[in-house]
């Protein structure tokens, strides 16, 4: 960057009153001192005095946008992760703070100009900023965006890197697309062929060495029009060989401008198929579209050239993210990409996306190619279209069947409890449901897409049970979901064994790799994502998203086997509520020491649960249900102890909420989920206001849900370091509501984390006992008591 592009930047982005804070524990330190508030007194402070004014002063620094944008002077990377690394290097006791005095004494001053506080920034960052490691083996780890956003606005310019990063395997111009998602149309090749032929004929044909109306430039908008109006037409051709099927009729919803409803952040797309019988209705308290009416997601660009992964096809992934996630019945969705003339149709599935071979609309071939496709999208029942067929709907109420102890059960699904907002992952959906002859007793129905050569969860939950663990969800029933009379998995009955071997970008070993280059260089230190605006809590609407997973995306075995994910279900009889809902400060810490004591059953047990997270702590505090008081869900990143010990090492878990050891890489152990639970306390502190309020959004917490593994390492460190800056870290981000449980925060941390450094070796089994002792004392505590 020029030194006039530099200048350009700082003065377009005032450091104005972000140092306030700074000068205000300043005044205070001097205070308490009795010493003079000037710069000069810097020098009779003591160390710690030091230490918590440069913490002060690089947080408030980090925090705005110069830099985010400025290049570190001694490596590629921002000035940002430069201030990171000093901030793990002050907290790690071998800093010189004569050095940053100046720097210190700049800040207290209210005439210093903002050029020469960067400079100096830029200096000092650089000279305590070690040099690049050498590249080693990383612990294979890809996320999806499930995995990271917990309590975040998910703004498109932090969502769309994991995104990319989720779709790394996405692959296009595959042969016999079309033929392997479209043949069950009945008669769909005949018909196709006969509104074709109808289109060429006349005085004025539809279809003439191209398409009649087709706008010259392909603008969007014009684009738009001509579409629908040929849509109508084509249809009127079909309805007079093969009427209209029992699916119902389809329309064509386009409102590029409006955003839909159903997601967290504001969300539009430029058009799609919904059923007919949805209307706008303007003066309806649910008046707008939803995500959830979307059957087939479309994409346009005027720019053949945009047919490109970094432009087309991650904003159609971006749709399909949205659909996958707010229809919960969902098992894939199709669509098609349309830049300029030339389309491409689409397949979103829990392995990615792949994509047919590209043709142009204005071509004879590509204009009966284009028939077919859009009578296809018009006809296909709701099987073809990516619904689940084992879940069915009578008289209103959505149920499904299962074999169990030689006898079908029919399970009433009650309501959605959370649905995975991603496309490749686990895509984990639960439902609670119960008995068509038992409504009384809750069931929970989970739904997931997991690696075929992993440990089944039902298998491990029903040893557990077995065993007596307690305070874990226990076992009803599991089963491998049967679509089409066979297991249902993506490789055979999804994409039914088509060959993407075959794609015009497919290249050997690129779907076997645990981690690819541009994984890593964004998780490691390439991408931030913190600049732009957000929004204010207020104006998110947030539902808490579902957890999932810091985990690796490949399979557990070595081999040249392409991956393939298999649709398991599995049914429990405990149901509650996550914790961050406790009725009281008491009820949740009492719900946090059983799962404690959860956690360690389930141990001795001979498992290892490797995703303790804000959404796999649950209470019940229903006096009628006979579920668990307080237990532990979700063990589909539990490892046997012994046997799996050497897959221990895999980074797993919910971000937010990972050990700082296991997102350093090191083997799993008992003592980083112990230490999770800490961070799930802290997080609900910061979030949320009480038991029947909305979770907040936190811009300095969400950037934690999109920085790499590297920041989070250096923020979380930095954090928990020292006693003062944490205690005054909580005392500026706990909401009013958690004000009274900071001491006892701290005192946790101080169990969890002694010295202020987190866990390295030598594994304790009594922190168990300890931090559930000092839960019981906390809910002794009258200050939390109150109301």
């Amino acid at each position: 960057m020029s030194d006039q592009s530099r200048l350009e930047l700082i003065n377009a982005n005032p450091i104005g009153n972000e140092l306030d804070i700074f000068r205000v524990l300043f005044t205070s330190i001097c205070t308490k001192r009795n010493l003079a508030s000037t710069a000069d007194t810097l020098h009779q402070l003591g160390t710690q005095d030091l230490k918590m004014l440069t913490g002060i002063l690089i947080y408030s620094l980090e925090s705005l946008p110069v830099p985010n944008s400025l290049h570190s002077t001694s490596r590629s990377a921002t000035l940002r992760s430069d201030l990171l690394q000093l901030t793990t290097t002050i907290a790690a006791g071998s800093f010189d703070f004569d050095r940053i005095k100046p720097l210190l004494e700049m800040a207290i001053s209210n005439k210093t100009q903002d050029a020469q506080i960067w400079d100096f920034v830029s200096t000092v960052a650089a000279e305590t900023t070690p040099p690049p490691l050498l590249p080693l083996q990383q612990t294979p780890l890809t996320q999806n965006t499930s995995s990271l956003v917990v309590n975040s606005s998910e703004f498109r310019q932090n969502v769309d890197p994991i995104l990319k990063l989720e779709l790394e395997n996405l692959y296009v111009g595959i042969p016999n697309f079309f033929q392997t998602f479209f043949r069950d149309i009945i008669e769909l090749d005949i018909v196709s062929k006969a509104v074709f032929n109808k289109c060429t004929e006349g005085n004025s044909p539809l279809f003439k060495q191209g398409w009649s109306g087709w706008p010259a430039d392909a603008k969007e908008s014009d684009v738009l029009t001509w579409m629908s109006g040929l849509i109508i037409e084509l249809e009127a051709f079909a309805d007079n060989h093969i009427p209209t099927s029992t699916t119902g009729r389809r329309k064509l919803l386009a409102q590029p401008k409006t955003p839909l409803e159903g997601s967290t952040s504001k969300r539009s797309m430029d058009i799609g198929f919904v059923d007919s019988d949805i209307t706008y209705k303007p003066y309806s308290t649910n008046s707008r579209y939803r995500w959830a009416h979307i059957l087939i997601i479309i994409e346009l660009k005027s720019n053949p050239k945009a047919d490109i992964e970094a432009v087309a096809w991650i904003d159609l992934a971006r749709y399909a993210r949205e659909v996958l996630a707010a229809q919960d019945t969902r098992r894939f969705i199709l669509g098609f990409t349309l830049c300029g003339s030339l389309i491409r149709v689409w397949e979103f599935d829990r392995l990615g996306g792949i994509a047919s071979e590209q043709f142009d609309i204005n071509t004879e071939e590509g204009g009966l190619q284009f028939v077919a496709i859009i009578l296809g999208f018009l006809r296909m029942d709701q099987e073809l279209l990516g619904f689940d067929p084992t879940i069915l709907t009578a008289g209103g109420q959505k149920y499904m069947e299962i074999q169990r102890n030689g006898q079908t059960e029919r399970l009433i699904i009650d309501k959605v409890i959370k649905r995975a907002a991603c496309i490749a992952g686990r895509a984990t959906t639960c439902w609670k449901a119960h008995r068509s002859d038992e409504p009384r007793i809750a069931l929970v129905i989970k739904d997931s897409w997991q690696y075929t050569d992993r440990d089944e969860e039902g298998e491990l939950i029903q040893e557990a049970t077995q065993k007596g663990v307690i305070n874990i969800a226990r076992y009803y029933h599991h089963e491998t979901v049967r679509v089409r009379r066979m297991d249902d998995d993506i490789e055979n009955n999804i994409r039914r064994g088509i060959n993407i071997t075959k794609a015009t970008n497919y290249r050997v070993g690129r779907a076997m790799q645990p981690l690819s280059k541009s994984v890593s260089s964004i998780l490691h230190g390439g991408q931030n994502s913190r600049s732009g605006m957000k929004r204010g809590s207020s104006e998110t609407h947030l539902t808490l998203p579902p957890s999932k997973r810091s985990r690796s995306a490949s399979p557990t075995k070595a081999s040249c086997q392409l991956p393939n994910r298999v649709h398991r279900r599995v049914i429990l009889v405990d149901y509650g509520k996550p914790i961050y809902k406790a009725s009281s400060r008491v009820a949740l810490l009492a719900a946090l020491e059983r799962c404690i004591e959860g956690h360690e059953s389930l141990y001795n047990a001979g498992f290892l649960h490797r995703d303790i997270s804000i959404n796999n702590l649950l209470i019940n505090e229903d006096k009628d249900n006979p579920s668990w008081a307080a237990f532990l869900i979700d063990l589909d990143l539990a490892i046997r102890n012994q046997r799996e010990h050497a897959r221990a090492k895999r980074k797993t878990g919910t971000r937010a909420f990972m050990a700082i050891g296991a997102l350093c890489g090191n083997q799993h152990s008992f003592m980083h989920d112990l230490e999770s639970f800490f961070w799930v306390l802290f997080w609900i502190c910061i979030h949320y206001s009480g038991p029947n309020e909305c979770a907040r959004v936190v811009p300095l917490f969400d950037a934690w849900n999109y920085a790499n593994l590297d920041e989070l390492v250096m923020l979380k460190s930095g954090l928990i370091s020292q006693e003062q800056w944490f205690l005054y870290q909580i005392g500026q981000s706990f909401t009013p509501y958690f004000e009274p449980m900071a001491p006892w925060v701290n005192r946790l941390r101080r169990l969890v984390f002694p010295g202020g450094k987190p866990w390295a070796d030598g594994e304790d089994h009594g922190l168990y006992a300890r931090m559930r002792r000092l839960l019981q004392e906390a809910m002794r505590d009258p200050k939390l008591a109150q109301d």
